[in-house]
């Protein structure tokens, strides 16, 4: 092989060599600072446009998380004033049956029905979440209330899943004020068809107007503290059923976090399997790059000296 002043072949096989372990020592070294292997378009643009895509679905599971956390939170307001409610009402069923007893004060004891009764109002009245109140309600105008459960992607489509919740059945006082006089629907105010005729049980028509404190020991009147006791319980299990739903709502949404907290985890793995680096395979490639870039440098050292050697011959 000739020597050559204008053309040094060796150096330039050299150069190439060391621009080459160069490219990959820059890219090795930009996987180890980013984590990832694949950290944009011209990395993979296949794998690259699947993570973007799972990331952004991922940044929507979270945000239903929260609004399933904000559910679950109204949900469980509700749940706790209806297990209150439950006692109170449970209370005034008691108060009724000792009020059978002949002879004795029922005035005292609807002194204590009363306030039982306000604490019935208080507690429906109180049971509020983010601006929510399905216990103190206008069910005729809204009688439905949806839960973000779920967000899902198919043939490149999306959908938001929601659990639905009833509240027909677990409204317990009627906002609606077109209704009011006697046209209620809650399980409290709602009438119950008493008819009194002479008895001494005044205005009684539903759980939150019991007045029992002109009741006599006349057989007619018992007879109608009876038929209250009766209507009070069917109430109080009315009562019963809707914490029941709404316990079953509540449990069922408590499954649905879990489920999406399960998910999020599932697709960062996944996003990690596809673009994340391998540290430790990184780790030895850069150390192998080192020491190749030291020996290229050496071998384009050695091949610009080639230079030095031509020039000695015309001394």
């Amino acid at each position: 092989m000739s020597n050559s002043i204008l053309t040094n072949a060796s150096a330039m096989t050299a150069l190439q060599t060391l621009n080459a372990t160069n490219k990959s020592m820059s890219e090795v070294q930009n996987r180890i600072s980013t984590g990832q292997r694949v950290s944009s378009a011209q990395d993979n643009a296949a794998y690259w446009s699947i993570a973007t895509t799972m990331r952004s679905d991922n940044n929507a599971l979270s945000a239903v998380q929260d609004a399933l956390g904000l559910g679950a939170a109204t949900v469980d307001t509700m749940y706790t004033a209806l297990n209150a409610t439950v006692k109170v009402v449970d209370e005034i069923k008691a108060k009724l049956v000792a009020a059978k007893q002949p002879g004795v004060d029922r005035g005292k004891i609807q002194s204590d029905i009363n306030e039982l009764q306000n604490q019935l109002r208080s507690t429906s009245d109180s049971a509020v979440f983010n601006s929510e109140n399905w216990l103190s309600s206008d069910v005729a105008t809204v009688n439905k209330k949806e839960i973000v459960s779920s967000f899902s992607r198919a043939g490149g489509s999306i959908s938001i899943q929601t659990i639905d919740v009833d509240i027909t059945g677990v409204q317990l006082f009627d906002t609606n004020a077109s209704n009011a006089g006697g046209s209620e629907t809650g399980i409290l105010d709602a009438d119950l068809g008493f008819s009194w005729g002479g008895s001494n049980m005044g205005t009684t028509s539903n759980v939150v107007n019991i007045d029992i404190s002109a009741v006599t020991d006349d057989a007619n009147d018992l007879a109608d503290l009876e038929l209250v006791i009766q209507a009070v319980d069917t109430q109080l299990g009315k009562i019963t059923d809707a914490a029941t739903t709404l316990g079953s709502v509540k449990t069922r949404v408590d499954l649905q976090k879990d489920f999406v907290g399960a998910l999020t985890d599932a697709l960062d793995r996944g996003i990690g399997q596809l673009v994340d680096a391998d540290m430790n395979e990184e780790s030895t490639r850069l150390k192998a790059l080192q020491v190749q870039q030291q020996l290229g440098i050496q071998a384009l050292s050695i091949a610009n000296s080639s230079s030095d050697n031509i020039l000695s011959l015309f001394r």
